[in-house]
């Protein structure tokens, strides 16, 4: 039976035992829901505060200012957990996206399709570089050699064969040498072939492991951890001083219950509880808008680096180009031809002896390309193969072994220098194939070499030479959007390098096409291999294009570019290419057309394949980057005058400006101000002119801390000028109270706008809508406060003066938004 001959099942059929079987997945940690979220958020300290002074007003001051606050806190929280639920869906939504796939025969077309929807009895491809993705038994195909490692503990890898027709087969245990057997979670090694789904899910060998691999826990980013410590250690220094103030004001003044209040607020000044929240809620959302611009991050840490990318390592084929091979031209050694309507006596042999080269179930675009030559013209291999050679590094040919009607022959194809080496050709011949060769790349055209040998017997098949049949010429355009996202990147200050196993010729002409500085030359895979490790850093400084690069020489440039200061990212779709990737800063995955390895090593795996979604990435991840640290900087700099204006008036000797209730309000602002306003901003209009930011440049350093401590000094100073004042003339202390209140909410908006809002982008423009409906909701609530009788009592507030308040306003617009109006006046 050949592989052409499956139907595999139908789409019905598939569905019914999808719904018998369920689907093929370890099982799932159950999501997160409202109740659990809620406990874990009340375990913060910050919360421990609210229920604190809630519990003091309940039992010891005002039954309404208690039941305000259990209110107050219980909105919070809500707020809170609705964050953590959108971004549990977010993750959810990068979970199905980061799916393995599979290809699979449904009926009689070849689809690819979620592995979770693979069924017993359907028939899949599988290849190397791949993780299988269910049990199965080995139908048809090349030799396989497969790592059961997962599963056994043993490194040497096993060879399969195929199943006998008709035979009960019963699975053994994983391990075995010379079996038809195929286990869910192990990886090829080599070859490929066709394979019937026997048992997924939980049913599979590695399903028993499911259980305990959904238990784990994802760990935290350093980021996160390191954001964690500090507002723990904050979190201790809060409660120190806390009980420092209601030990010295109630020594003081004799009252222990406002002391306590006292104290209690201003712990929960110094606590920025939000950093956390923030960290958590823009990596998953960020990444989530990575995944809509077809990025998908596999490493949070990722997201932290895209930004400050510095050089782009790029794969030719499928990510500048379309990756749709179509052979234009062939040559049998003299001259270049067009493809003939109907090929001659050489042709004919050259393109039976390409088809006998190629994979029988073609994924490789090149193969596709043959296939679909060879059936346009009514060639056929005539025979049936025996073996296959895959390519390796010294030999970068593939080769299939075939029974035919005289004998048994060998079919080769590859790399045009390759074969020439192994038909051992004549000068002549290879002076002859080398100017075609050359006339064929300066055209853009990639180039295969075509070999076999003459029949002879089986058993001396070994000892037959290789003669060269001709070259095959494949043209793979370059994508449209290629040279305005490369023009878009150099203009970033991100260097593009192209990076190709295709002849030098050939990778200049498509270079200058995309747009790529090819000025310098180019560098052969042959020539970073010879050159030594401390040099290459200077010989690669300013070359942009690497032709007959092997895998060994993608790691070893990888790292001569780290060692010349570049924050690198780099493309890979094969099996070798993990340790590339692995090693680069931020190493990206091809989706559509890249192996396992590549994907499992990879930071990033690109779901379209598309250069144009790299240079997208790089500047939404400029964007998620900017806000976030945006965003800490506000949050530092609006706990400042929190904890200031409620230790400030203590130390002077005032009645206290800010009560619990007062902070319960300044959070329900803050909490969606931080996560909502910042995230949804647009990025900087030139984010895209500067140059990356510094490889040693943190997210949030002293110059941002420093930043947001002077901005919510001067807020501080405003507010607290605005309630000096009003004691100082007499006004009665609910009024003077609800003054400043407003004062700090007017300035908390205003340092928010100024904070978020990018250079050159309107206050009014559509992006602005979220924090318009936040500031139209804090200034509902303000004006309540003020003006309702009712909650004005609750936050012991009067209503102020209409002139005065006009003029705290104005003070505070000015408090807060002076950082914006510099930053727009001069170059930032």
């Amino acid at each position: 039976m050949t592989p052409r001959n499956f139907q595999g099942l139908t789409s019905g059929e598939a569905a019914r035992r999808l719904a018998q079987f369920g689907p093929n997945a370890p099982p799932e940690a159950p999501p997160l829901g409202f109740f659990a979220i809620a406990l874990r958020t009340l375990k913060e300290p910050m919360f421990a505060l609210l229920v604190a002074a809630a519990a003091l007003y309940l039992f010891v001051g005002d039954l309404g200012e208690g039941l305000f606050m259990v209110a107050g806190a219980a909105a919070s929280i809500s707020l809170v957990v609705v964050q953590e639920l959108r971004s549990e869906r977010a993750l959810k939504a990068l979970q199905r996206l980061a799916e393995p796939m599979a290809h699979c025969l449904r009926d009689g077309e070849q689809r690819r399709i979620p592995a979770r929807d693979l069924v017993p009895g359907d028939v899949i491809l599988v290849g190397e570089g791949e993780r299988l993705p269910a049990d199965g038994v080995l139908l048809s195909g090349d030799a396989l050699v497969i790592d059961e490692s997962i599963l056994t503990g043993e490194s040497a890898p096993v060879t399969k064969t195929l199943a006998g027709d008709g035979a009960e087969l019963a699975f053994p245990d994983p391990g075995g040498d010379y079996t038809p057997f195929l286990y869910a979670g192990s990886m090829i090694v080599r070859g490929s072939g066709v394979a019937e789904v026997a048992r997924t899910g939980a049913r599979t060998a590695v399903g028993g492991l499911g259980a305990s691999l959904a238990a784990i826990q994802g760990e935290p980013s350093p980021l996160q951890r390191r954001t964690g410590e500090l507002v723990a250690k904050l979190g201790v220094f809060a409660l120190i001083f806390c009980g420092i103030v209601i030990v010295a004001y109630g020594l003081v003044h004799g009252d222990w219950f406002e002391g306590a209040i006292a104290g209690i607020t201003l712990a929960i000044g110094l606590l920025p509880e939000e950093f956390p929240m923030v960290l958590a809620i823009f990596l998953a959302l960020g990444a989530f808008r990575l995944a809509g611009r077809n990025v998908l991050v596999r490493r949070s840490s990722v997201t932290e680096t895209l930004g400050s990318t510095s050089i782009l390592c790029v794969d030719k084929t499928g990510t500048l180009t379309q990756n749709r091979m179509t052979i234009t031209a062939l040559s049998t050694g003299h001259g270049i031809n067009p493809v003939p309507e109907a090929p001659s006596a050489d042709e004919h042999r050259l393109l039976r002896a390409a088809l006998r080269a190629c994979s029988q179930n073609p994924v490789d675009p090149m193969d596709r390309a043959v296939h679909a030559l060879a059936a346009k013209l009514g060639v056929t291999t005539a025979g049936t193969p025996i073996e296959s050679f895959p390519i390796r590094p010294e030999l970068l040919a593939f080769i299939q072994s075939w029974r035919v009607e005289d004998g048994a022959t060998k079919a080769a194809k590859g790399a045009p220098e390759a074969i020439l080496r192994l038909s051992h050709s004549t000068d002549d011949e290879r002076a002859r194939y080398k100017t075609v060769v050359e006339e064929m790349a300066r055209r853009g055209l990639r180039v295969l070499a075509v070999a076999q040998t003459q029949p002879a017997p089986e058993d001396r098949l070994e000892e037959a030479s290789f003669a060269v049949l001709g070259l095959l010429a494949f043209e793979d355009p370059v994508r449209d959007d290629v040279p305005h996202a490369v023009a878009a990147a150099r203009r970033a200050g991100v260097a593009v390098a192209m990076i190709t196993g295709d002849y030098p010729a050939t990778a200049l002409a498509i270079a200058r096409e995309a747009g790529i500085d090819a000025q310098a030359g180019f560098l052969t895979g042959a020539d970073i291999v010879d050159t030594p490790a401390e040099q290459l850093p200077d010989k690669i400084r300013d070359i942009r294009v690497f032709a007959r690069v092997t895998p060994t020489s993608k790691l070893a440039l990888v790292e001569a570019f780290k060692d010349d200061g570049h924050i690198v990212a780099m493309t890979g779709d094969g099996v070798n290419d993990g340790p590339a990737l692995a090693a680069a800063h931020i190493g990206i995955a091809m989706g559509q057309r890249g192996s396992d390895v590549a994907r499992e090593a990879a930071h990033i795996v690109l779901l379209d394949d598309r250069f144009a979604s790299i240079v997208a990435g790089v500047q939404l991840g400029r964007r998620i980057f900017t806000n976030l640290r945006k965003a800490l900087t506000y949050v530092t700099a609006i706990h400042v005058p929190i904890a200031g204006l409620a230790l400030a008036p203590i130390l002077m000797g005032l009645p206290p400006l800010l009560l619990p209730p007062h902070v319960v309000l300044m959070e329900l602002i803050i909490d969606p101000t931080c996560s909502l306003v910042f995230e949804a901003e647009p990025g900087e209009t030139d984010a895209m002119l500067r140059p990356p930011r510094p490889r040693n440049e943190p997210l949030f350093g002293t110059r941002d801390l420093t930043l947001g401590a002077v901005q919510g000094f001067i807020v501080f100073l405003a507010v607290m000028s605005v309630y000096v004042i009003d004691n100082g003339f007499g006004v009665p202390e609910p009024e003077a109270r609800g003054l400043a209140f407003a004062t700090l909410i007017v300035g908390n908006l205003t340092l928010a706008l100024s904070n978020a809002l990018p250079k050159g982008v309107s206050p009014f423009a559509r992006e602005n809508i979220i924090f318009w409906v936040v500031a139209a909701a804090a200034l509902s609530i303000l004006a309540a406060g003020l003006f309702f009788p009712p909650l004005a009592g609750l936050l012991r507030f009067e209503p102020p003066d209409g002139i005065r308040l006009a003029f705290a306003a104005l003070l505070a617009v000015s408090a807060g938004g002076w950082y914006g109006m510099w930053r727009r006046l001069i170059d930032f």
